[in-house]
């Protein structure tokens, strides 16, 4: 592994550099709360938006470089860089704390389109992923079919040009949102069930949709349920042979656990915990206490340990190899370092931390108690923690199935 720039990469990374300290919008907050600026950017309602909205800016500066999609090939859009540019580039946005305007469409669909999509699909799609005029949310979780994927039970039947599409999907993240949806139904139930699953990009706007939304333990409205009774589907809406829609969705998970930006926000998280704790020592009551001083330690190895894992991952990128288990143990060491440092932010802020609202003076606290029940959801979300020791034992220890 060299953790050192080649003179061209180097190169590259001032440039990424000189363009943030250009082009990022001032009225954004740099890494926001000491964490990744993620402003409102994956989703929220876009009939609110302004012409002079800074994140239409933003997207713009972006788009003009291919920079919203970098990976992406040019011919569809992206900068077509390689993968060590890539990190370098994803790198230098989380230091910065700058704002992913790119959302499920960008990061996951989108790379699924251009490697397993129709020219059609991707001329109709791709598109609109680039200028922000389409969002999109993905269904794959159901309510007896969350870490087994391949049990759904969402059927599509089909009618002629159409598919018919019933059933319900659940945690799917921004749906109140988005215009389209990415989904998994299953089109062959006498089959195995990694067999008769399809692949489908579905208008959310379509008859017999519903989207109901579910208030989580933070309080916040970002996941919601998705019934669809008697929904039609063109047929050419499905991406790839019918039944063949699972290993389809593998190449999306792919993309998915593939992300290495979060090794920075975790060590960016710790620098506002650290900057709050000076600022506000009559709320981080317990800031200086030996047991709190000896946490704070741990979870800064922590985090230098999972971006070191980060560079593992992005060094076998480079080097043409495809991370598997490695990429699952980045995954759980990341989300499970998350809830430690949740937990550390509320045992320094104390009482303090469980005040929402109110004064103004004291709910600064808060945000480490909303942060602790939020964080329970990420060794669920994207493969439990289960799932992913599942794969580290079977595909990187060689242990067998139980």
């Amino acid at each position: 592994m060299d953790f050192k720039d080649t003179p061209e990469e180097a190169a590259w990374r001032a440039e990424v550099r000189d363009f943030l300290e250009k082009e990022y919008p001032r009225e954004f907050k740099r890494g926001g709360r000491g964490e990744r600026d993620e402003g409102e950017g994956l989703f929220r309602d876009r009939n609110k938006e302004k012409a002079e909205d800074p994140i239409k800016r933003w997207r713009s500066a972006l788009t003009s470089r291919g920079w919203v999609a970098p990976a992406w090939p040019k011919e569809y859009g992206g900068a077509g860089l390689d993968i060590k540019r890539q990190f370098i580039l994803n790198e230098e946005f989380a230091e910065f704390g700058a704002m992913n305007i790119g959302g499920f469409g960008t990061m996951m669909l989108g790379p699924t389109l251009i490697v397993h999509g129709s020219e059609e699909q991707k001329k109709e799609h791709l598109p609109g992923i680039l200028n922000g005029e389409v969002q999109w949310c993905q269904g794959w979780s159901e309510p007896n079919a969350g870490s087994d994927v391949a049990s759904v039970q969402t059927r599509a039947v089909r009618d002629g040009d159409d598919y018919v599409i019933n059933g319900q999907k659940i945690w799917t993240t921004g749906a109140q949102f988005a215009d389209m949806m990415y989904m998994l139904a299953r089109t062959d139930p006498e089959a195995p069930k990694h067999r008769g699953i399809s692949y489908f990009l579905l208008d959310m706007k379509a008859p017999g949709v519903t989207v109901r939304p579910l208030i989580t333990m933070a309080g916040s409205a970002t996941f919601n349920e998705v019934f669809f009774e008697n929904v039609r589907v063109p047929a050419r809406n499905r991406v790839g042979e019918e039944n063949r829609g699972w290993y389809i969705g593998t190449t999306t998970l792919d993309f998915e656990r593939s992300s290495i930006g979060s090794s920075v926000g975790v060590q960016k998280q710790l620098q506002g915990m650290l900057k709050f704790a000076k600022d506000n020592p009559q709320l981080a009551v317990a800031a200086k206490s030996h047991g709190v001083k000896l946490e704070f330690a741990d979870r800064w190895i922590e985090a230098s340990v999972m971006r070191l894992m980060s560079y593992r991952v992005i060094s076998m990128q480079n080097a043409g190899l495809i991370p598997n288990h490695e990429a699952s143990m980045c995954k759980l060491f990341g989300s499970e370092l998350g809830q430690r440092i949740a937990a550390l932010g509320v045992k320094m802020t104390q009482l303090y931390g469980m005040v929402i609202g109110g004064d103004p003076k004291l709910a600064g606290a808060g945000r480490f108690g909303v942060g602790y029940v939020a964080a329970v959801s990420s060794t669920i979300a994207g493969g439990t923690s289960e799932i992913q020791r599942n794969i580290m034992a079977q595909r990187g220890l060689g242990l067998p199935r139980d």
